[in-house]
């Protein structure tokens, strides 16, 4: 039977470690572990074999190690998840368990999945004053948007979508951070560009629920440097006008 490796999040686990810091994987020479790498004995996991583990913390050749599992990488393309493991009360970062597990995760489409509860707070957070916070919380949960907590008595709320994050907060009488009357569109003068893993999913089910869109989905590419970066994205407006551009990475290419 498969493991959930989701189930180890938060708990200690006994890791075999089969490839130490600092050695090489026999299939390719290239490839050098720059971090310890084993597995949980008597588990499967999607590839038929044990659950992988990365050792983050460490920074000496291992054999075997007792830690906390802190996250799972799982894999988007064969289900194939891996635990991510640290000392004890010791925390890492998703951009840290990235760069440190990116000298072989760079070969696959993976995200990364934390504790429920956890919450990394972005270095750059919007916060959105709204007319009505209910006709809000509707707009941004059609599109996948997670309440991550609430302060009913200032109706307030903050929210995510992956690694975007949001706040918003009804408007009152006596808000301190109105610096001049506010009117319809919001935020004129700006749009917020979000990255997602897939546009047509959140395009969809703004369709499917009768939001307007501003402007339709397209296929552009931009120039830096001598080549050019590939969007998929559309524009749509919330329900006070703040312009939101779901954008859609595809890749680049050189100018011709």
């Amino acid at each position: 039977m498969k493991s959930n490796a989701f189930e180890y999040i938060g708990k200690e686990v006994n890791v075999i470690v089969d490839r130490p810091l600092g050695s090489i994987y026999p299939k390719y020479p290239d490839l050098i572990y720059l971090a310890n790498y084993g597995y949980v004995p008597n588990t499967v996991s999607g590839d038929g074999e044990e659950l992988d583990c990365y050792i983050l913390g460490e920074y000496k050749p291992l054999k075997e190690y007792k830690g906390e599992c802190i996250a799972v990488i799982h894999g988007k393309e064969d289900d194939d998840d891996k635990l991510i493991i640290a000392p004890n009360g010791k925390e890492f970062t998703n951009n840290e368990i990235r760069i440190l597990t990116y000298f072989q995760e760079r070969y696959f489409q993976s995200e990364i999945i934390r504790n429920p509860e956890y919450l990394e707070f972005s270095k750059n957070i919007p916060e959105l004053s709204v007319t009505n916070l209910n006709n809000s919380l509707d707009f941004y949960k059609c599109m996948g948007f997670k309440v991550e907590y609430e302060r009913p008595e200032n109706k307030f709320a903050f929210l995510s979508l992956g690694e975007i994050q949001f706040m918003i907060q009804e408007i009152s009488d006596n808000d301190k951070w109105d610096v001049a009357p506010l009117s319809y569109p919001f935020g004129n003068g700006i749009n917020f560009q979000l990255e997602v893993d897939n546009v047509s999913k959140i395009y969809d089910s703004l369709k499917k629920n009768n939001y307007k869109i501003a402007f339709e989905v397209e296929e552009n590419w931009y120039r830096q440097g001598d080549k050019l970066l590939g969007n998929k994205e559309f524009l749509v407006q919330d329900p006070d006008g703040y312009l939101l551009r779901f954008s859609e990475d595809l890749g680049e290419r050189n100018i011709v």
